[in-house]
């Protein structure tokens, strides 16, 4: 009863900050974010009223099964950024792209928090920072997928955004555990190319086959069915159902397996995509039954931000080190490959500043960051905390306005100043009167 009521509160306080930030010309991605900081642990929570907010992080964690389910459809909704003929335009780009961002991301972080820990090694360890580097890879989808769909967002810029951002999973799982494998050998003193090298590579296989799998199985099933409706019915259960398979993990022969649910969803979108003829519909149809979905998780992730980070200054200041030189990997790292790509002067301009949003993927790499002992385990965790705070909160709106400055959205989508064109027309009394009376004349002709 209680998540019930804490689910009901965190959509309307949402939908109402919307309101207000509306007013301010700001993404609702922030709105639902800045609604559930003041709801969260500490701010409204505080009060104790069961049901009025989160009172602590645990009662946040109570709707985590809604923030992966959610995690879900916006990897489903990427997948459809991959179809064959878009990809003949844009892949090799999008390819090249993406790895290169996001190396050079991991480098200017490494680089700069190394040379930190040769000068204050009380403050950070030398796995950590690597670490820290192989984090920076990660982009949050989320954000940017919202943004884009919020301000109907279409160009050059906007067709390589959403495939850059869905490979920066792909790329950042192998970058950390590749650089999570050397940081630990580091701390232990032995290597495990098991662990660095095999298991992440099983996991993206593994993931892209049983996405391919649960797509052509859904593109089959469709065809038994004549009404859109029960279509739609049957994508949503496909994308429940891939979201719960890739939380399995197992071992064999002792290697470690496991899916990324991100990969498996968005290689769902993908297959389906490419297969369903019915696909662009049933997609679009899937995306606007799992809006106020979105809505709860972007709430549910303010209401996680800890601000106790803030009172921990030489925390604070690995932070700001770690925001700066990540920003300026992807800046940079964007705009190099993409004029080496020969994409347009708005892109290499604006590109960069599009892949500054990080959030759950960052997070769940430091869960694994734990193993790097408990001292090191929590700066790596309180320092991503930190970055994803203020990403959270100033990324959609840094993304917003490049989308804006490179011309592919403008300040209010036209169509939605025609809907409400349109509605405030059908809403005068002489249109009223109008439609009473042909309705009137249609009943006596019957």
């Amino acid at each position: 009863m209680i998540a019930l009521l804490n689910v009901a509160f965190a959509l309307m306080a949402g939908l109402m900050m919307t309101r207000l930030f509306n007013k301010w010309h700001l993404p609702d991605v922030t709105a639902f974010l800045v609604a559930g900081v003041l709801i969260g642990p500490f701010v409204l929570g505080r009060i104790g009223i069961a049901g009025l907010g989160f009172p602590t992080y645990d009662d946040v964690a109570e709707l985590s099964i809604l923030s992966n389910v959610a995690m879900g459809f916006i990897a489903f909704s990427i997948g459809d950024e991959f179809r064959l003929d878009s990809l003949q335009k844009t892949g090799k780009k999008a390819l090249v792209i993406g790895v290169v961002q996001a190396l050079v991301a991991c480098l200017a972080v490494d680089a700069a928090l190394l040379l930190f820990h040769l000068a204050r090694p009380d403050l950070i360890s030398a796995p950590a920072a690597i670490t820290l580097g192989a984090i920076a890879t990660a982009t949050a989808p989320a954000a940017t997928l919202m943004v884009v769909r919020q301000y109907k967002a279409k160009g050059e810029l906007t067709s390589l955004l959403l495939p850059i951002v869905a490979l920066d999973d792909a790329v950042g799982l192998i970058v950390f555990a590749v650089s999570f494998g050397i940081a630990r050998a580091m701390t232990s003193g032995s290597l495990s190319l098991l662990s660095v090298l095999v298991e992440p590579l099983l996991e993206i296989v593994l993931s892209l086959l049983l996405g391919a799998v649960a797509g052509y199985v859904l593109t089959e099933l469709e065809r038994l069915f004549h009404s859109n409706t029960n279509r739609t019915s049957m994508t949503i259960a496909f994308v429940f159902l891939t979201v719960g398979l890739s939380s399995l993990k197992f071992t064999l022969g002792g290697v470690h397996l496991g899916f990324s649910s991100l990969l498996v969803c968005m290689m769902l979108g993908t297959v389906f995509c490419n297969l369903s003829p019915l696909s662009d519909d049933l997609m679009g149809r899937a995306d606007r039954w799992s809006q106020p979905l979105l809505a709860v998780f972007f709430v549910i992730s303010g209401a996680e931000l800890q601000l106790e980070v803030f009172s921990q200054p030489m925390l604070v200041l690995i932070g700001v080190v770690y925001i700066l030189f990540r920003s300026l990997g992807k800046y940079f790292g964007a705009a190099f490959s993409s004029r080496f790509m020969g994409a347009s002067p708005n892109v290499v301009k604006y590109l960069g500043v599009t892949l500054l949003p990080q959030a759950g993927v960052a997070l769940g790499m430091c869960v694994t960051a734990r193993q790097l002992g408990e001292t090191d385990g929590m700066l790596v965790r309180n320092i991503i905390l930190f970055s994803v705070l203020v990403y959270e909160l100033v990324g959609p709106l840094m993304t917003k306005e490049a989308l804006l400055a490179a011309g592919e959205i403008g300040e209010k989508p036209q169509e939605v100043l025609t809907r409400r064109e349109r509605a405030l027309a059908a809403a005068t009394p002489k249109k009223l009167a109008m439609r009473h009376e042909a309705k009137r004349k249609e009943r006596h002709g019957k």
